[in-house]
């Protein structure tokens, strides 16, 4: 799939996949199923979900790293700035390095291109926080997020969800 058609999907993902309220309760089951996938699939994840005041839900799978929280830092701070997904970021950017330009202004010891940071949209509030995944490809960790949404909210998959990387 093209970069301008993955692109438009993600921007139909950030539309579709909106909140009618979103609290401490709805970051731990979302954070809990995402959990839950990543033991049952042996998925080497980290997941943070927070709103831009404060962390609701940590966890780090068995085969994470310490890079991982670090990386999840860096892609909150992305969505906090730009207000929409990491990996529509690195899709529309195509910046090898992972960096933005010189002229955005944004250290890469706190800014990163790299897909796994959604935005938590709220009906009527906007943006309001992020689902953050680190550990797997940049497209997977971005998947994960994206297959948690649709499940709590009971939206179909087929038609909002990434096809697999062509090779």
């Amino acid at each position: 799939m093209p970069a301008a058609d993955d692109i438009a999907l993600i921007k139909t993902q950030e539309a579709t996949l909106v909140f009618s309220a979103f609290d401490e309760a709805v970051a731990f089951e979302i954070g809990s199923a995402i959990r839950d996938r990543a033991l049952k699939e042996n998925l080497p994840i980290i997941v943070d979900i927070r709103l831009w005041d404060r962390p609701l839900f940590y966890a780090a799978m068995p085969g994470s790293n310490a890079s991982n929280p670090d990386w999840a830092r860096r892609k909150i701070n992305v969505v906090k700035r730009y207000l929409r997904s990491t990996y529509r970021l690195v899709l529309e950017q195509q910046r090898p390095d992972r960096t933005f330009k010189v002229g955005e202004g944004l250290d890469i010891a706190d800014y990163v291109l790299a897909g796994g940071g959604f935005p938590v949209t709220v009906k009527g509030a906007g943006v309001i926080g992020v689902i953050a995944v680190s550990g797997l490809p940049e497209r997977e960790d971005h998947g994960v997020v994206v297959d948690a949404l649709c499940a709590y909210l009971n939206i179909d998959a087929n038609g909002l969800v990434l096809p697999p990387e062509e090779k």
